[in-house]
């Protein structure tokens, strides 16, 4: 409360003044207006109080306010009071009356405490405002004069003469404006002079004016709005009297097919319009069609059906929400229209369910009719079968009756089963469909015969198997069934190998061949018969196929002593040597062969036992005995040397020669050796090359075979089809290196020093040699450079070239390598000599 305030501050100022100083009391009253500049001067307060100018300053002379916002200040220099702060009437007074501030004016020196008032007078800085910028009245048209309406009152903060002073109304022939004096507010009200005709106008629109009495006046403006309310004096009214409309029969349930529509110039409720049915209808009208009251859609509710109805009348009522309500009636009369509304029916009167492969063309499996419930082009059906089948439809005398017959040779092993689609149109708009699928399933005949996968099969069968085991297995197929596709198999004989193939013997079910006794390779290295695959139909079909098979060597023989050999036939000799002799003279050569090929062929020689194991060598490749010093006088006249002669089986086997070394004198040793030659050369010549051409002999002709049986199989078979065996021979019992390989294929053998067919080769398997299972495509570069690679370890050689068969060739002229068949990469057979 300001007027609080100010006086406890003049209270508290009247004690400081009691205690202190001394006490002078004047009051000066101002006038200023609101909302002026800061810095107005209000007036001299310093001269209307009497005090003197020059000492303000020192007399500390100013305004005292008991509040934080100071509107007045003084001025110390020449004692004015002035505006410190922007002046707003209407928020420091409310009301109409004087607006009075209290200000202290303190001085010191001696203390004196003056009162001061200003009054704030009124600008007119506010515009008339009502509370609300419209106004609607709803008025009915039978309203009489004289009826009174209440506006909106307005405001103005102002006071006196800029308050608001009068209202006014914008010129019209049915209302007036009055205004109530009431205290200090006038209330204006709009006065209906003339009835009101809704047909004429159905709304009024004024504008109310407050004006109030500053200069310049202003005013502020209500928008008032009159609406005519109707009374229910005109009932519903449609378009027409019948309205006839066509749909289609099985129209969706909740399908719009017409909107009635009735008009009521009325308002208000009493031009709100509900639709409904009439209640005389027939009851499955209601069922089937049904009436939006508000919107006036009829919609459909139930099954629509031209074949039980084609015509539906309805009585249509239209009321109006007046008092009492108003009603209007038509009639809507709907004619159903046909539509191609069911699907041709397919009817299967007689079918077979499996037709025999060997069924001539025209063979009829099936009869089908087919009809339709509709009539006219609706009903009239087209029939085709949809699936790309080996069969077709044949029309009967009588209409819509067809048969399904074979129109080609079918084939079960190609198609066991066929699905006959048969679609049934109708010529309605649009058509309609039906689908009917029979399963068809085609019986075996027994047309196809056993096969085997290749035309020949090679198999490897290691020597001296044991009789009564199986060896390898042949199988067949048939894309028969059932008893048409059980295979039994039987060996039939060819050529002269009648007497191999008494000792086979192949099981009729599984086609497991068996043995009946033990190979050797010695004897037999291949054989050849044909197997017969024959099936249980009947009439029985059957194929053979040609099996060659090839028997591979194992280490069953052990090496044979050539030389040392005595008269007894036992392996021992005696070399009479001078003692003079040089270390590296040559004592003897220790000869040997083992019939075996391979490394079960391939000979090392070791000394077993020795009497001083520094003056003899033995080389252990070539069987040669060398000294190794000289001889002294201290050393034996005689010495005894066992030679052990083994081969590079799995399993080795040995043979062992003894040599009985004596020293002599250079004379005897010369005259011993005369002797000796003479006596030696008769057994030399008739047992070493006795032994020696046996052996040349064979190995040439084992070579001549194996060539003639290479070429006359590379003639026999295509390209991408050749034997990948071909048997070796070895050369005085020293056979160093033995390969096979084919470019064409993806498997390989290779047999090589500390390798063992056993470890390469794997018996009985139709697969043919598994020894190296590489399943990358493997190129000629890659097996000539395996082939120098293996064989250059163990058999010499400086740096080898490995870019072309060429290189090849010059590699082995220099190791004294015999190869066959450079000239392309099918196999490659590399003896050392």
């Amino acid at each position: 409360d300001r007027t609080g305030g100010r006086s406890s501050w003049f209270g508290l100022y009247l004690a400081v003044s009691l205690l202190f100083g001394k006490q002078v009391f004047a009051q000066i009253r101002y006038s200023v207006p609101e909302e002026v500049k800061d810095g107005t001067v209000v007036g001299n307060v310093a001269k209307d109080l009497g005090l003197e100018i020059s000492s303000l300053t020192s007399r500390r002379f100013r305004v005292v306010s008991g509040t934080e916002d100071a509107f007045f200040e003084a001025n110390q220099d020449n004692g004015a009071l002035y505006v410190h702060k922007n002046i707003d009437r209407e928020e420091l007074c409310e009301g109409g009356g004087a607006c009075l501030m209290e200000l202290k004016i303190l001085v010191e020196n001696p203390l004196e405490m003056h009162h001061v008032v200003v009054e704030i007078t009124d600008v007119n800085d506010h515009s008339p405002v009502f509370p609300e910028k419209e106004q609607t009245f709803e008025i009915a048209e039978q309203t009489l004069p004289g009826r009174r309406f209440q506006l909106h009152t307005a405001r103005d903060p102002d006071a006196g003469m800029n308050s608001i002073r009068t209202y006014t109304l914008t010129p019209n022939d049915h209302f007036e404006i009055d205004i109530r004096q009431s205290d200090e507010d006038k209330i204006p009200f709009l006065v209906l002079k003339k009835s009101l005709d809704r047909e004429q106008s159905r709304t009024h629109t004024f504008l109310v004016t407050a004006v109030d009495g500053g200069k310049p006046q202003k005013s502020g403006t209500l928008n008032v709005s009159i609406i005519v309310l109707d009374s229910n004096d005109n009932r519903p009214v449609f378009s027409q009297e019948i309205y006839q409309i066509a749909i289609q029969e099985n129209a969706p349930v909740g399908t719009s097919i017409f909107i009635i529509n009735a008009t009521d110039p009325d308002e208000g409720t009493n031009g709100e319009i509900e639709y409904s049915l009439g209640k005389t209808l027939k009851k499955n009208v209601y069922n089937i069609f049904e009436l939006d009251k508000l919107t006036g859609v009829i919609k459909v509710k139930g099954l629509v059906d031209y074949e039980e109805n084609d015509i539906h009348k309805l009585d249509v009522e239209a009321s109006d929400k007046g008092t009492p309500p108003l009603t209007g009636e038509c009639r809507v009369i709907i004619k159903i229209l046909d539509v191609n509304d069911n699907s041709p029916e397919i009817e299967v009167t007689s079918l077979s369910n499996t037709v025999s492969e060997d069924s001539k063309p025209g063979t009829v499996i099936s009869l089908i009719s087919v009809k339709d419930k509709d009539s006219g082009v609706n009903g009239k059906i087209i029939l085709s079968i949809m699936s790309n089948v080996p069969f077709e439809l044949k029309p009967s005398y009588k209409e819509n009756i067809y048969s399904i017959v074979t129109k080609e040779f079918l084939d079960r092993e190609r198609v066991s089963h066929y699905e006959i689609t048969i679609k049934a149109t109708d010529c309605g708009e649009p058509p309609l469909s039906t689908f009917k699928t029979l399963n068809i399933q085609v019986s075996d005949v027994n047309d196809n015969a056993p096969q085997f996968s290749q035309n020949s099969l090679q198999f490897y069968l290691l020597e001296n198997n044991i009789a009564g085991n199986v060896i390898f297995s042949i199988s067949a197929t048939d894309s028969d069934l059932n008893d048409n596709a059980a295979i039994s198999y039987h060996i039939v004989e060819q050529g002269s190998q009648t007497g191999i193939i008494s000792f086979l013997n192949v099981n009729p079910v599984s086609g497991h061949i068996t043995a009946l006794k033990s190979f050797d390779f010695e004897t037999v290295k291949t054989f050849q018969f044909h197997v017969v695959a024959t099936d249980s139909g009947t009439p029985s079909l059957s194929s053979n196929v040609t099996v060659n098979v090839f028997i591979l060597d194992q280490n069953d023989t052990p090496p044979v002593i050539l030389y040392p050999l005595s008269s007894n036939g036992s392996a021992e000799g005696v070399e009479e040597i001078p003692r003079n002799v040089n270390a590296g003279h040559l004592v003897t050569k220790v000869r040997a062969y083992d019939p075996d090929i391979g490394y079960n062929g391939w000979l090392l020689f070791s000394l077993q036992e020795h009497t001083d194991h520094s003056l003899f060598g033995l080389d252990r490749y070539t069987g040669q005995i060398r000294t190794l010093r000289s001889f002294t006088e201290t050393d034996e006249a005689e010495h005894k040397l066992v030679i052990l002669v083994k081969d590079n089986g799995n399993v080795s086997l040995s043979a062992t020669a003894t040599v009985v070394v004596k020293l002599v004198e250079p004379k005897e040793a010369f005259a011993a050796s005369d002797v000796k030659s003479a006596a030696k050369k008769d057994d030399e010549d008739t047992n070493v090359t006795f032994y020696l051409m046996i052996t040349l002999g064979s190995v040439s002709v084992l070579f001549l075979i194996s060539i003639i049986v290479l070429i006359a199989m590379q003639c026999s078979k295509s390209t991408d089809y050749t034997s990948k065996y071909l048997q070796e021979a070895n050369y005085d019992g020293t056979l160093c290196h033995s390969i096979q390989y084919r470019s064409g294929d993806k498997r390989y053998m290779l047999v090589g020093p500390r390798m063992s067919t056993g470890s390469t080769i794997v018996p009985g398997s139709n697969t043919n040699t598994l020894v190296l299972p590489d399943r990358r495509r493997i190129s000629e570069e890659y097996l000539l450079s395996m082939v120098l690679k293996s064989i250059k370890p163990k058999c010499g050689g400086g740096r080898v070239e490995q870019n072309s068969f060429h290189d090849l060739y010059i590699f082995a002229k220099r190791e004294q390598i015999q190869l066959i068949s450079l000239k392309r990469v099918k196999h490659v057979t590399v003896f050392y000599i």
